[in-house]
Formats: structure tokens, C-alpha cells, sequence
């Protein structure tokens, strides 16, 4: 597949001045999230970070204030995606708060969770973090999206095709088979599966907003730590310290493309094109058919309105 961007990819180069334009982003204040932010904020744009830790939130901007100045257009509104309640006040505080959104970056994720965990409201912690919650905040601020003709960015992963390759609807907490790995795999793959799923939608109801998806590639980020099982801690430490992995700030361009580039293809995922998908030039990556599977895309959706007890206004 020829790079649509040439030999080098997409590089955030590319992106003009963002003065004027509003950014929302899930978990921006460290790893990939908090490299997309500072060169969202380097561009002119303001950013709006959805995070679970004040503390965590209040040194980033203070970080972000030394790197641009006391009048950089960043703040934060607290959000935890694995309590739906708390999802719920942060998008009404945005709503109430924001005049726009010209992006949502679902950015923020839980990855291999060692032992099974639970949500607040009873789900598996990895489901229930990177898909119901980032489902219910794209359906509660989706309104505002639309009247800027914005777009939706779902940051996905290669793991999508790691595990069993289908939702398992008959035990969607995986009581029976819990494993580290192959649970991230669904949850990456439902994020997957909402995101095209809501791109039929959009089209259906002629609305005007754009979503895409992309993944990092293998960054150095906070994503694998202490949750995670021994092994995959210990394997992850041994790659991170080779070039098979690359900088945050290079598994923050994905995000960034999509957030800014123009004519980017909506059924399509955009990441490091290099070996295995785990770095190299960005552009766009191979999309295996599972990820479109009409039927389960369209149980998944139904099943999520009912999980998370709101309904899509199309």
C-alpha cells in the first residue's frame, strides 16, 4: 500500500494554524495524549483534556504553561471513562462550558489488565473503560461536535487482531476465560467497531461528522505498567529499549493526522505503516474485514445503548 503522504508519512509539518479551533482529548495529560496536546497548543488551538487524575491534569498545564506561556489555551475538566456517572457530569460541564468542539480525540485507554477488574458499574475494566465510556462521551457531546462540522478521532490499536476477533456477546466480562491480552483485543475492537458503526449512522442521517480511526504503533507511553501481567511488563521493557518502539511524541502523529489532515478515507485505519505496524512513516495501515463486520457492529451498538442507558438521537 503506497504511503498517501510519500516516503517520510504524514508529519505534523503538515498542520497549519489551528487558531480558533477547540480540541477535546481523553487522557491528554501523559504518553501520546499529552505530545498531541503540546503540538495542538504549538499550532495555536485551543485544548480542553478529559482526565481522571486533578493532580496529574494540574502539573501538565503547568508543565504546558512553562513550554508556551501563562496564556496558553489548555484546561481540563475531570473525567473518569470507567465511572459512567462521572462521564456524564464532565460532558455536561463541557457542554455548559465549551462554546465548541471542533475535535473529540478518545485518546485515553486501559491496557492488559493483569486480573479481571471491575467498573463502577459492573463491567470489565478494559471494556469498560476504552468502549462504554468513550461511547456514552461521543454520544453526549456529539450535538456540539456537529454544529462545527467536526470530526471524531478513536485511537485504537493494533491488538485489535490479536485476540478472538469477534465480540464475545454470551460473556462480555469473560467470567469463563479471562485473559490479560485477549480482553484489551475486544476492547480495542469494539472502539473499532462503534467507530465505523457510527460512520453508517452519520451517513444514513446526513450528519455532518467526520470520524476516524488510527492507532500509535509500539510507543513509549504509561500504557503498559503495573496492571499488567509479569511477562508482558518484562517482554515490553526488553522491546522498549530497541528501535522496534518509538517516542510518544511519534505515537501521538496518528491522532494528530486525524484530528487535522484533510481527505483522509472514513472506513480505513491510519498508523506507522512500518514492519509489523509498530513504526515507521504514518499513513494508512491494513484493515482486516473482522473489524467491519456488519452484524456484530450493529449488535455491538444496540448492546451499548443498553449498557450504558443512552440512546443515539439519529
Amino acid at each position: 500500500m503506497a504511503n498517501q503522504f510519500g516516503r517520510k508519512g504524514w508529519t505534523p509539518e503538515r498542520i497549519g494554524n489551528l487558531e480558533g479551533k477547540t480540541y477535546l482529548i481523553t487522557g491528554g495529560n501523559g504518553g501520546a495524549g499529552f505530545e498531541a496536546t503540546k503540538i495542538l497548543l504549538r499550532k495555536g488551538a485551543e485544548v480542553v483534556m478529559l482526565n481522571r487524575s486533578a493532580a496529574k491534569s494540574e502539573k501538565a498545564i503547568e508543565d504546558l504553561k512553562v513550554l508556551f506561556g501563562a496564556d496558553a489555551k489548555i484546561s481540563y475538566i475531570e473525567m473518569d471513562l470507567a465511572n459512567l456517572a462521572s462521564v456524564r457530569k464532565a460532558a455536561e460541564k463541557v457542554n455548559q462550558t465549551v462554546p465548541k468542539i471542533d475535535v473529540l480525540i478518545c485518546n485515553a485507554a486501559v491496557a492488559q489488565v493483569a486480573k479481571q477488574e471491575f467498573t463502577v458499574d459492573g463491567f470489565e475494566s478494559q471494556l469498560g473503560t476504552n468502549h462504554y465510556g468513550h461511547f456514552l462521551l461521543n454520544n453526549l457531546l456529539f450535538d456540539k461536535i456537529e454544529q462545527s462540522n467536526g470530526r471524531i478521532v478513536v485511537v485504537a490499536s493494533e491488538g485489535y487482531k490479536m485476540g478472538i476477533k469477534t465480540i464475545q456477546f454470551d460473556d462480555m466480562n469473560w467470567d469463563k476465560n479471562y485473559e490479560a491480552n485477549a480482553v484489551y483485543s475486544q476492547s480495542k475492537l469494539a472502539q473499532m467497531m462503534f467507530a465505523y458503526e457510527l460512520q453508517d449512522h452519520i451517513k444514513k442521517s446526513n450528519k455532518n461528522v467526520s470520524v476516524f480511526v488510527c492507532h500509535p504503533g509500539a510507543s513509549k507511553t504509561s500504557l503498559i505498567k503495573k496492571d499488567a501481567p509479569l511477562v508482558t511488563r518484562i517482554t515490553w521493557a526488553i522491546l522498549a529499549a530497541s528501535p522496534l518502539v518509538q517516542s510518544a511524541e511519534k505515537g501521538s502523529y496518528p491522532e494528530l493526522m486525524c484530528a487535522t489532515e484533510e481527505g483522509l478515507k472514513q472506513k480505513a485505519f491510519y498508523g506507522p505503516t512500518g514492519m509489523n505496524y509498530w513504526t515507521g512513516p504514518v499513513g494508512e495501515c491494513k484493515l482486516e474485514p473482522h473489524a467491519l463486520n456488519k452484524d456484530v457492529m450493529s449488535r455491538l451498538w444496540t448492546l451499548s445503548e443498553k449498557e450504558t442507558d443512552c440512546q443515539w438521537n439519529f
